[in-house]
């Protein structure tokens, strides 16, 4: 969304672009205040905060307001001076009053005079409630959010306010000036560290940072044109020595005078050119040191300014950690930590609803009741941890809790319940399956249905927001100790650290947060195993693949006697891929391929080097599952260390198997390669239909819940190609909803099976009756 221009702005809309900061400030420093109601710093940033709003208020004419600000400074006031100790009751009213001064700036429906109207009984309530608490009374009850559609004027009372304020110790200190220049305090916002900040629109951001690539590339130009004059100079020195020995060739033979002259003027000229072109390269190399440095410098900034601090995404978090607390009746607490860790801000958007439904489900299903946490030897209050870090080029967001932690038991009592799986297979999944099925779409453990929960909508808000930036989330519980959920996304969206690579010719890209080592190997380090080149690294062998049959782009063939390698993966499915060369280091922004094209096998995103010469950059994920496919399918190609032509071994009936489950990609492998058919994997729908386009299949075994694309969706577009509508497709899934088989049949699956049938013959005969045998 675009920024306003503050200087086209009224005075109305001004105070309110500085109420949104105010109140914000006014929110954190009043939650801090719970925890320590003496704290100096924050009283004093409660004072300034309400100071401010009261004199813009004044300014704009917003009576109402004035009138709320003004007893939220006599509270704050009467704290600073230590006449009142702030506790939970007053933290509550007072964070009511920070609620109603949003809604007389920014009213319901858009009604300007709301407060005057509409709002002014919860005004009233406000001007009574916080004198009366503040006297050592209970807040009166609190009336109901109104809006100017449903509510009719109330009258003035300003009676018993009087009255109620005048119970208060008079305090000692005058009433501050109000504030006179509201519109500059609303175009700039000032940060704890007393750093300015303006608001700059995302669309004017993503212009600055193309504008300054493109600066970049320009300024690269001036490399090659140096070069040039390089080279001038040099045949210019070679034309002075060529004058030279010429000259004294001609020495033995007498010249008259003329060409005497003309010699020695020649001379001279070379000479003199020869020291102009000289200094002139040397001010083109210093002129060129300096744009490439400067523009360096301006595209860096440039990309810094998309990250924002993790803190900009937290403002509120903890109040509304509290007030859901406070709804179900549990004191609550978030511990924030790394509100200074710098987040691309498209990840920092996306992040928004999901951090929010983690804590909403961290306060209601994780955090025991007071009565609970003191019987089980805990502290009243519980604790929510947000924490955001970086890690290996990753991006780390955890939300944990000190609450009773997951039942599994009864996870998989309701996962048996409603119908997701059978008693039989539900007994097999590990902790860690179980825990997979909170992130599917309506399941709860809740049985009713409240504000809070029971709809079964949250977790998968979460999974769908991972799986749009390809992120992952792991779950972990421990009973009594609380409940762990890890998810790990790209640091940026739009730049990306990446290690290039020559292949076939051409510069390819690397993520350097999914390269584990580079490596130059002799090529007598290279061994073959089983029909496959490895080589030792780690204390372990590696296989290894040509980076060109990954990409089809040729053959690789080992070079000056040795190899570069890029080792990717983890654990046993480690691989390292053979490439022509490294280039280097770069920092990359990521330029989206066109929509048109669909994913594409292996690659991610393009880009431009700093030459302007444009680059593709690879999806390590899919080339893993491509390297697994082509290793499991006995497609691999070896190539002799002489250049010899590439080996492949021979191939049957192919099926290509889809499972997001390694354990049940594994089974269904072994089960069909023990049958005699060639078996293709892959890990998800999307995978699955590049696999499809790219090669031809006898069988399509898929399972239902996967990322990216789900096997319904997986069914229906093989059913939509025109020259995939003949090919088999069977639906395997060990959730088994009748709403699933429904679907799946009804998107042209051909036979719908459990997981709990592997432990039979069924699934092999169900493959023979549609394709028949392997051979």
């Amino acid at each position: 969304m675009s920024t306003p221009d503050l200087s086209q702005m009224s005075m109305l809309d001004l105070f309110r672009f500085e109420a949104e900061s105010q109140i914000a400030q006014l929110n954190a420093s009043l939650l801090a205040l719970e925890q320590q109601p003496t704290a100096a710093d924050h009283l004093e940033a409660c004072m300034r905060a309400g100071h401010s709003l009261k004199g813009a208020a004044r300014i704009v004419g917003l009576e109402p307001a004035v009138k709320v600000a003004h007893v939220l400074e006599d509270c704050f006031v009467l704290a600073q001076q230590g006449r009142l100790l702030l506790q939970k009751k007053h933290i509550d009213v007072l964070l009511r009053g920070a609620d109603l001064l949003a809604r007389i700036a920014a009213p319901p429906d858009g009604d300007e005079a709301w407060a005057d109207h509409a709002g002014s009984a919860e005004v009233q309530a406000f001007l009574v409630a916080l004198p009366s608490v503040m006297s050592g009374g209970d807040a009166a009850p609190w009336p109901a959010a109104t809006s100017a559609a449903t509510s009719a004027p109330a009258p003035a009372a300003a009676e018993p306010v009087v009255a109620a304020a005048a119970q208060l110790p008079e305090p000692e200190l005058a009433e501050p000036a109000p504030v006179p220049a509201a519109p500059v305090a609303g175009a700039h916002l000032a940060n704890a560290s007393g750093a300015r900040a303006v608001r700059v629109s995302a669309d004017s951001l993503d212009r600055l940072l193309g504008l300054t690539g493109e600066s970049l590339v320009e300024s690269r130009q001036l490399k090659p044109f140096s070069a040039s004059m390089l080279r001038m100079k040099r045949t210019q020195r070679e034309a002075m020595q060529a004058l030279d020995l010429l000259q004294q060739k001609l020495a033995t033979t007498q010249l008259d005078e003329f060409a005497q002259t003309a010699f020695a003027e020649l001379r001279t000229l070379m000479q003199q050119n020869q020291q102009l072109l000289g200094e002139q390269l040397s001010a083109l190399d210093a002129f060129d040191r300096r744009s490439v440095n400067l523009s360096q410098r301006l595209y860096d900034e440039a990309l810094a300014c998309r990250m924002r601090p993790f803190a900009d995404g937290t403002a509120g978090l903890a109040r509304m950690v509290r007030d859901v607390g406070n709804t179900l009746g549990k004191s609550v607490r978030l511990d924030i930590v790394g509100n200074t860790t710098q987040i691309d801000r498209d990840i920092l958007e996306k992040l928004e609803a999901p951090i929010g439904h983690l804590l909403r489900n961290a306060v209601d299903h994780g955090i025991e009741s007071s009565a609970q946490r003191r019987a089980a030897g805990k502290p009243e209050q519980g604790v929510i941890r947000l924490e955001a870090r970086h890690s290996a080029g990753m991006l780390l967001i955890e939300v944990a809790d000190d609450g009773a932690g997951i039942d599994i038991e009864q996870v998989r009592s309701a996962v048996v319940a409603r119908g997701l799986s059978n008693q039989e297979t539900a007994e097999r999944l590990s902790e860690a399956e179980l825990l997979e099925f909170l992130l599917l779409p309506s399941f709860s453990l809740r049985d009713t249905v409240t504000e809070i929960s029971g709809r079964g909508v949250g977790l998968d808000v979460v999974a769908d927001m991972l799986k749009q930036v390809r992120g992952t989330i792991r779950i972990t519980t421990q009973a009594g100790q609380g409940s762990r959920f890890l998810m790990q996304l790209p640091l940026t969206l739009s730049v990306i650290r990446s290690l290039l690579v020559d292949i076939a010719g051409e510069p390819y890209a690397f993520p350097l947060a999914y390269v584990n080592r580079t490596l130059r190997l002799p090529a007598e380090a290279l061994q073959t195993l089983e029909g496959y080149q490895h080589f030792s690294h780690g204390g372990r062998q590696v296989g290894l693949v040509s980076a060109h049959q990954v990409l089809q782009k040729g053959q690789w063939r080992s070079r000056d006697g040795s190899v570069c390698v890029v080792v990717i993966g983890e654990q046993e499915h480690t691989y390292g891929l053979a490439v022509d060369a490294f280039l280097g280091e770069r920092m990359l922004v990521v330029q989206p391929l066109d929509p048109r094209l669909g994913k594409i096998a292996d690659v991610l995103a393009g880009a431009l080097m700093e030459d302007g010469t444009p680059l593709l950059i690879l999806d390590v994920a899919d080339m893993l599952r491509t390297v697994e496919k082509l290793t499991s399918s006995g497609r691999l190609q070896t190539v002799d260390q002489d250049g010899a032509a590439p080996t492949t071994t021979a191939a049957r009936k192919k099926v290509l198997v889809v499972d997001d489950s390694l354990t049940v990609r594994e089974l269904e492998r072994k089960l069909l390669t023990n049958r005699g058919y060639q078996v293709t994997v892959a890990v998800d729908g999307m995978d699955g239909w590049n696999a499809v386009r790219a090669d031809s299949f006898d069988l399509v075994i898929t399972d239902i819940d996967m990322p990216r694309m789900d096997g319904i969706e997986l069914v229906s577009l093989i059913r939509g190609a025109a020259n995939l509508q003949s090919l088999p497709v069977m639906i395997v899934s060990y959730k088994d909803r009748e709403e699933d088989r429904q679907r799946g049949l009804e998107a042209g699956a051909d036979h719908y099976f459990t997981k709990s049938s592997f432990h039979d013959e069924s699934l092999l005969q169900a493959v023979t009756d549609l394709i028949g045998e392997a051979t």
